[in-house]
């Protein structure tokens, strides 16, 4: 016997980002109203999507871009969330206090407006992604906020796992995700090449970061979302030759198979998803029942060393 279906129309939008936040958004919004046309029910955007890549370089006064959480770019968002009727998840640079800024995903449920929130938990900090200059990771739980860290966000659509760009390079994200009753893992990114890369490089980067995010889905029974943006975006120091955000942004099913892939230009995915098929799945791959919980205790360490 399988599980009932369940079935949501999901979309995600690809796009380039620009330094002038209207600009940015205004392309962010035209995708959501075409997506909503074509049926959507919950959208995703890519990472930062208001902007930039800004973290190309560290820059003092880039800090201004940030927003409160109930800054303009939210309201946005919940604006149309309510008049489309669907749920969107967004992604801004917060500014939660003086010195304390994060990069933060935020969902947008119809008239509910802001529903949750994830700050990323893991920090990049390479050539060309000075991130941790930036963004304050998020924090982990504790007795008295426990729903931090790696924590769904509860939608009129389902359980959203929701995670940030390089958070999704992390199986124990996904893990602790599915194992609070995830029902899909979201995952707003932006990511590319250096272009002083050869081809062979840059395809097995690219074909390594499909790689492990489907493996997220197949290990944990669950569909994966992933927005990537697309375009070349100048260093403004003469430190590269920038990056090329090699878009990508894929739609998978909970064992791994691609339903949408978009390629290196802007445009929309539109997938519907039956969500009853992880429950038919974890039945014929129970990973989770035959889990070794006992024996997982040095997952915590740094490194095995002694």
């Amino acid at each position: 016997m399988t599980a009932s279906r369940r079935t949501l129309k999901v979309g995600v939008v690809q796009q380039q980002g620009w330094p002038d936040k209207d600009t940015s958004l205004a392309a962010s919004e035209a995708a959501i109203r075409r997506l909503a046309a074509d049926g959507a029910e919950l959208v995703t955007l890519q990472e930062l999507h208001a902007s930039h890549y800004f973290c190309q370089t560290e820059d003092t006064e880039i800090f201004d871009l940030a927003e409160p959480l109930d800054g303009p770019t939210t309201q946005r968002l919940a604006g149309l969330a309510a008049e489309l009727g669907l749920v969107i998840v967004g992604s801004i640079f917060e500014r939660r206090a003086a010195g304390v800024y994060h990069n933060t995903a935020v969902v947008l449920d119809k008239a509910a407006g802001l529903v949750g929130t994830f700050r990323k938990m893991h920090i990049p900090d390479d050539p060309g992604f000075y991130e941790k200059f930036y963004f304050t990771p998020g924090d982990a739980p504790s007795a008295q906020a426990p729903r931090r860290g790696f924590e769904p966000i509860d939608t009129s659509v389902g359980r959203l796992g929701v995670q940030v760009c390089w958070d999704q390079w992390y199986p124990e994200g996904a893990r602790l995700m599915a194992l609070a009753g995830a029902e899909m893992l979201l995952y707003p990114t932006a990511i590319g090449w250096d272009p002083r890369d050869d081809e062979a490089e840059q395809t097995r980067q690219k074909d390594a970061w499909t790689l492990i995010q489907r493996s997220h889905g197949v290990a944990n029974g669950v569909p994966v979302i992933v927005a990537n943006r697309v375009g070349h975006e100048v260093d403004p120091t003469p430190a590269s030759e920038g990056i090329q955000f090699w878009g990508g942004s894929f739609i998978c099913g909970p064992q791994g198979e691609l339903l949408a892939h978009g390629g290196t230009e802007p445009e929309e995915l539109l997938v519907e998803l039956d969500l009853a098929r992880g429950e038919d799945v974890r039945r014929i791959w129970p990973y989770l029942r035959d889990r070794r919980i006992d024996a997982y205790g040095d997952l915590t360490e740094r490194y095995r060393d002694r």
